[in-house]
């Protein structure tokens, strides 16, 4: 019997000549990763196990990214003691102020994540990598302890749906939309504990950046991880970039799927997922009626380059609606630089916009971008849960770049297709 793409990756990593769904399994990690709320309650527990050695210094990261710059002493004393950890084992790549991006965007553009790679991360959106050809999950604070000192974990093989994308976007239609009509489609529990495997001749069609995109959201289908294949766009991508030899798995030809989802992506329009799940999804064109406070453009989700551009192209030479505001955070350093060094800055301040250094901030209600009582914001993050950015009467609607930076013209949700 034929494996999938993540099975492959796991059977290897596990020492297999072959693995099957539902099968348990002890790998070796090439990655470990952590950030300022996960990484203290990890280190906490690498101590009281006794643990005294990382297994690799140069395979263990910690970012800096959810309070920084910290927003108050429980967040300074968080990060302090990742840098306390970081001095004393060493550890190569820390990320902190000055240095720091959101750590799902930061690792793929520094080349620390590579294809053929395995990877645990103390946050539920590490999924993201597999959008380079890595298999990659989020895990709890006491696996990352146990990976940080042993460099190994125990999974069990998920079983997978086959998404076969066909076709082109339009202009105005991005990886966003792509992930949230599939969530749309089988709910925010329709993958659980199962791979999401992108295939079909509309892959090449699609940006690495719209790649990571979608993979970053395979959580929010309850996925345990979210895979594309290495292709010409991947690889080069990596070219250059990826610190390691990477190593290219392919699905077999008779690979079992429990299931097999064909999206057309020349039809896809742009979509809003409305409060409070992912799954809640409607056309932008049908949600003009829908009046909004707060828009904020950023996250692990959509803060790369492609995204900054997104909303540079519709805000530029604009003015965002009165009693509007927009909030537009880069997701590293890089990208914010090059926003500057490009104008994009320069526009989104004269739009009437605020820019922030990288943060994952207002994503998770943490600061940066807090919803008093009844406000609604559309935003490009990822998760729109009761009270997710505020107050929990207040509303978050999901939504990809262009329609943020549309909405935030018109104060209302609006497809920028209509603009």
């Amino acid at each position: 019997m034929g494996m999938t793409m993540t099975q492959k990756i796991l059977a290897a990593h596990a020492g297999l000549d072959q693995v099957k769904a539902g099968q348990l399994i002890n790998a070796h990690l090439d990655l470990v990763l952590g950030n300022d709320i996960t990484t203290p309650v990890a280190i906490k527990e690498f101590e009281k196990a006794g643990f005294d050695s990382v297994y690799d210094n140069t395979r263990i990261n910690i970012v800096l990214d959810h309070f920084v710059p910290n927003k108050d002493i429980k967040s300074a004393q968080q990060s302090k003691t990742c840098r306390e950890f970081a001095n004393k084992y060493d550890i190569l790549n820390f990320f902190d102020v000055g240095k720091m991006g959101i750590e799902h965007a930061l690792l793929p553009e520094q080349g620390i994540v590579t294809a053929g790679d395995c990877v645990i991360g103390a946050d539920s959106h590490t999924c993201t990598y597999g959008a380079v050809g890595a298999f990659s999950t989020g895990v709890g604070s006491t696996d990352m302890a146990a990976g940080m000192a042993t460099g190994m974990a125990w999974f069990k093989v998920p079983a997978a749906i086959k998404v076969v994308l066909t076709g082109k976007l339009k202009p105005t239609v991005s990886g966003k939309d792509v992930i949230l009509h599939l969530i749309g489609m089988i709910g925010v529990d329709g993958a659980l504990y199962k791979s999401l495997e992108f295939v079909g001749d509309g892959v090449a069609t699609l940006s690495m950046d719209d790649r990571l995109c979608i993979c970053n959201m395979a959580i929010e289908a309850g996925a345990k991880n979210g895979i594309f294949p290495v292709d010409d766009v991947t690889t080069a991508y990596l070219t250059g970039r990826s610190r390691r030899e990477w190593k290219v798995y392919e699905a077999d030809p008779d690979a079992v799927y429990e299931q097999t989802i064909t999206i057309d992506l020349s039809a896809l329009e742009s979509t809003v997922s409305y409060p409070h799940l992912p799954e809640n999804t409607h056309l932008a064109k049908e949600s003009g009626d829908i009046k909004i406070d707060q828009v904020v453009i950023g996250s692990c989700t959509n803060g790369r380059l492609e995204d900054m551009e997104a909303a540079y192209n519709i805000l530029k030479g604009k003015t965002i609606a009165p009693g509007v505001r927009v909030i537009i955070i880069p997701a590293t350093m890089n990208i914010y630089k090059e926003c500057i060094l490009r104008g994009w800055t320069t526009a989104f301040i004269d739009a009437g916009c605020v820019v922030s250094t990288p943060t994952c901030g207002p994503c998770l209600g943490g600061y940066m971008g807090i919803l008093a009582e009844n406000e609604r914001c559309i935003s490009t993050t990822n998760r729109n849960f009761v009270g997710r950015m505020g107050h929990v009467t207040s509303e978050v609607y999901l939504a990809s770049p262009a329609v943020a930076a549309a909405s935030a013209l018109t104060g209302y949700i609006t497809d920028p297709a209509t603009l």
